[in-house]
C-alpha cells in the first residue's frame, strides 16, 4: 500500500520542474467547442487565480473543493478550487488567498504558500487561471460563503492520486454529438475542466516525486 502523502513531498515536488499543458491535457475535455485552446490564451485575458489549500486532518492531507452556487457569474453548479479575478494592482497569490478567505470563511494569514503551478487559459469565461499551492498547519474552520459556495468538499491527497479516481465520461452536448470527458470522481462529486486539468498537473508532479523517491525512473 502506497504511503500516504506528506507535506515534504509535496515541496520536493514544487521544487521540480511544471509538466504543463501535458499533463494537464490528460484532463482536458475533448472535443473544444469553439477555436480557443487552454494552451493559448490571448494577450488581453482577464486574469484570475485559485487556491489549492492543504491542511492535515485525521493524519492525512487533505484538500478542498467548492460546488459553486448558481449566484455567480460563471461556471454555475460546477466544482472548483476556491479563487476569482484579480483586482487591479493585486499580485495574483494575493488574489488567490483573499478569494479562499471570502469564499472558505477562514483566515488567510497562516498559510504558506509552497509555489505555483502552470497557468491555464479557460475560453469559455475568458480568464486565465493562475494555480497556487499553500499549506495550513492546522485545519481550518470552513464557512462557506452562501452567495457563492453551495457545498465544500474536503478530499485526502492520497484519494487525488488514486487511479480509480480517474474516468473518463462521454456527454452529449448541443453544439456536438458527444463529448469526451476525463474526469476526477472524489466522493460522489465529478470533477472536471478546468480544475481537473489543474489537479492533473500536481497529480503528475506528486506522482512524479513518488517514483523518484523509490528509484524509478519511469515517470
Amino acid at each position: 500500500m502506497p504511503k500516504p502523502v506528506t507535506i515534504a513531498d509535496v515541496q520536493r515536488a514544487l521544487a521540480g520542474a511544471r509538466p504543463g499543458p501535458v499533463a494537464q491535457g490528460r484532463m482536458a475535455p475533448q472535443p473544444r467547442v469553439g477555436q480557443e485552446t487552454y494552451f493559448n490564451p490571448p494577450p488581453n485575458c482577464r486574469q484570475g487565480s485559485v487556491l489549492i489549500l492543504l491542511y492535515p486532518r485525521a493524519g492525512q492531507l487533505h484538500l478542498v473543493l467548492t460546488r459553486r452556487t448558481d449566484r455567480v457569474r460563471h461556471h454555475k453548479g460546477q466544482v472548483s478550487l476556491p479563487g476569482g479575478a484579480q483586482l487591479p494592482g493585486e499580485p495574483l497569490v494575493q488574489t488567490a488567498l483573499r478569494e479562499a478567505g471570502e469564499e472558505l470563511g477562514i483566515p488567510t494569514r497562516d498559510i504558506q504558500v509552497l509555489g505555483g503551478l502552470t497557468p491555464l487559459y479557460v475560453p469559455v469565461s475568458g480568464y486565465c487561471i493562475h494555480p497556487f499551492v499553500g499549506f495550513l498547519a492546522v485545519a481550518p474552520l470552513l464557512r462557506p460563503d452562501p452567495i457563492e459556495v453551495a457545498e465544500v468538499l474536503e478530499v485526502t491527497l492520497d484519494e487525488l492520486l488514486d487511479p480509480a479516481a480517474r474516468h473518463v465520461e462521454l456527454w452529449k452536448d448541443p453544439q456536438l454529438s458527444s463529448r469526451r470527458i476525463p474526469c476526477f470522481h472524489l466522493r460522489g462529486w465529478v470533477v472536471w475542466g478546468a480544475t481537473a486539468m489543474i489537479l492533473s498537473e500536481l497529480s503528475a508532479m506528486l506522482e512524479a516525486e513518488n517514483a523518484a523517491a523509490d528509484g524509478c525512473s519511469c515517470i
